[in-house]
């Protein structure tokens, strides 16, 4: 799939085919943050639904739920959160499903099978997993940790996998969808092979979405330049590691090339690790001057404290795992000083106050303690 020349957006066509009543900017953006409706507020996404499968993790919460699934997405769903964040694929019959791994892995007999998702029809790939006809067994799911051991993918909550179309279906519909558009980072793509499978997804999208408020967000340069320009429905965000990660496309190695891409592209905003944000803290004032939107993921996000952190900082929302606990401390941590009570409702104690001079102490020490 090697690309021999960047994309031109000039030379991309627009999708051929929008419904009349497609919503425009469903969810709003401005200089002020991101406003769902008319109500400006910090915001807080599930990550794959109600949190990542770590399996090798000794917390149970982050082998709780099957992530990207129905069920994880409903049960996120049960908190005060905005959006939850997925991943999107298409099979090589052009069904956009979710799922986050490049590759899809099952055991026979003793030996690893590993098949990458593009390459299967959609009928494989449902064929992994929890089955939903009752009395069928799928083929056994595994998985590859990052140090290279395959586990049995197993949770305390399984469930099958699932298409973007069941998602728009099943999913509670007052939950946000932040879609990824993933990609394989070791693979150049041709455009036409992008334009094709942005297609598939945006067909899906604009016959279900309904009102349901969308965000599209990819790591894949060129996917977020062509997803804006293929539709005019939604706002698109630039995936970027912060400089955390080194990688071959400039464009994905720091806040600055993030900025500069969105802001040449046309793109509504940014999503960085966090990690890249606290090292340099002193970006956000100047993505947020630009008009840019920008959240935020990573493990650190599962700490409230460094929520709340961000908050102060002006970031607009964050991605998270552990939906129930920082649900929870945002809605303390984040409430106005000055907003009334309801009855029954404690005053909440706790809430960290900074000066501003503690403020910008904290932000020229955390690049120093993250290291």
């Amino acid at each position: 799939m090697a690309l021999t020349a960047a994309v031109h957006i000039s030379d991309v066509p627009n999708l051929d085919q929008v419904p009349d009543k497609a919503p425009l900017y469903a969810t709003r953006f401005s200089s002020q943050g991101i406003e769902i409706g008319r109500t400006s507020k910090f915001l807080v996404v599930g990550h794959r639904g109600n949190g990542m499968n770590l399996l090798q993790s000794a917390d149970r919460r982050m082998k709780a739920v099957k992530e990207n699934s129905i069920l994880s997405f409903n049960a996120a769903a049960n908190y005060p959160i905005d959006f939850i964040e997925f991943d999107v694929q298409v099979t090589k019959d052009d069904c956009p499903v979710i799922f986050h791994d490049d590759f899809i892995l099952t055991q026979h007999n003793g030996t690893v099978y590993e098949r990458r998702i593009t390459e299967l029809s959609l009928a494989e790939f449902l064929s992994y997993g929890p089955q939903r006809e009752e009395g069928v067994a799928g083929k056994p799911l595994m998985r590859k940790t990052k140090d290279g051991k395959i586990v049995s993918w197993t949770v305390e909550t399984d469930d099958s996998a699932c298409t973007l179309k069941e998602a728009f279906e099943k999913v509670n519909p007052s939950i946000g969808f932040n879609i990824e558009l993933k990609f394989d980072d070791h693979i150049v793509y041709q455009q036409d092979y992008l334009i094709h499978v942005l297609k598939a997804v945006l067909h899906v999208v604009l016959e279900y979405a309904k009102d349901r408020p969308i965000i599209f967000s990819s790591f894949q340069p060129d996917a977020a330049l062509l997803v804006k320009n293929l539709q005019t429905c939604y706002p698109v965000f630039f995936l970027t590691n912060g400089g955390t990660e080194i990688y071959y496309d400039v464009r994905r190695n720091s806040l600055e090339e993030a900025t500069k891409l969105c802001l040449e592209g046309g793109l509504e905003g940014i999503v960085s690790e966090v990690k890249g944000i606290f090292r340099n803290p002193g970006l956000v004032n100047k993505i947020k001057e630009s008009k840019l939107s920008l959240l935020t993921y990573g493990k650190l996000n599962n700490v409230p404290e460094a929520v709340y952190m961000q908050h102060l900082m002006g970031i607009d929302g964050v991605i998270v795992d552990f939906v129930e606990q920082v649900t929870e401390a945002v809605c303390k941590l984040v409430k106005k000083p000055d907003e009334v009570l309801l009855e029954g409702e404690e005053k909440v104690q706790n809430r960290p106050q900074f000066s501003q001079r503690e403020l910008s102490f904290l932000l020229k020490l955390i690049p120093e303690l993250i290291q």
